[in-house]
C-alpha cells in the first residue's frame, strides 16, 4: 500500500520538474520526512527519478522555444565537472550533514524567492501609486485648465 504513496510524491516531483523548478526540491524532503529515507539514499533516488523526467520537459521546452543552447551548454559543461566533486562530497558526508546542507539550500533558496516576491509586490504598488497620482494631477490639469479656457471664450 506504501508505494502508492510513492507514486503520488512522483507526481507531485513531476509537475514541479515539468515546471522547471526542480522536482527534488519537493522529492528529496517528502522521501526523507514521510518515508524515513536516508538523505543521501532520497538524493540519488531523486537523480534517478530527474532523467526521464528531464528529458520529457526538455522536449517540450525546445518545441516551444524555452532553451537557449549556447547558455545551457555552458551550464551543461561546468554542471558535469563540479557534478563529481559534488558526488565525492556526498558520498563521503553523513546523512545528518546532508539533511542539514539540504535545509540550509533550501531555506536560503526560500529567503531568497520571498525577497523577490516582495520586492515585486512593494515595486508594483509604487507605480500603481504613481499611476493613479499621475492621473489624479492629469485630470485636475485638465479641469484647471478647462476652466481657464472657458474664460477666455
Amino acid at each position: 500500500m506504501i508505494w502508492i504513496w510513492y507514486v503520488v510524491a512522483g507526481i507531485v516531483s513531476g509537475v514541479v520538474a515539468g515546471m522547471g523548478m526542480g522536482g527534488g526540491t519537493l522529492l528529496i524532503p517528502i522521501l526523507t520526512i514521510f518515508f524515513s529515507v536516508a538523505q543521501a539514499t532520497a538524493q540519488g533516488i531523486n537523480l534517478f527519478a530527474f532523467l526521464p523526467c528531464a528529458v520529457v520537459s526538455l522536449i517540450i521546452h525546445i518545441k516551444n522555444k524555452l532553451v537557449d543552447f549556447k547558455v545551457g551548454l555552458l551550464i551543461i559543461a561546468s554542471g558535469m565537472i563540479s557534478s563529481i566533486l559534488g558526488s565525492i562530497l556526498a558520498v563521503n558526508t553523513t546523512n545528518k550533514t546532508l539533511k542539514i546542507l539540504f535545509g540550509i539550500f533550501l531555506l536560503l533558496i526560500g529567503v531568497y524567492q520571498g525577497t523577490v516576491a516582495i520586492c515585486g509586490i512593494i515595486k508594483n504598488k509604487k507605480n500603481q501609486f504613481k499611476k493613479i497620482t499621475c492621473k489624479k494631477i492629469y485630470r485636475f490639469n485638465q479641469s484647471k485648465n478647462a476652466k481657464v479656457m472657458s474664460q477666455y471664450r
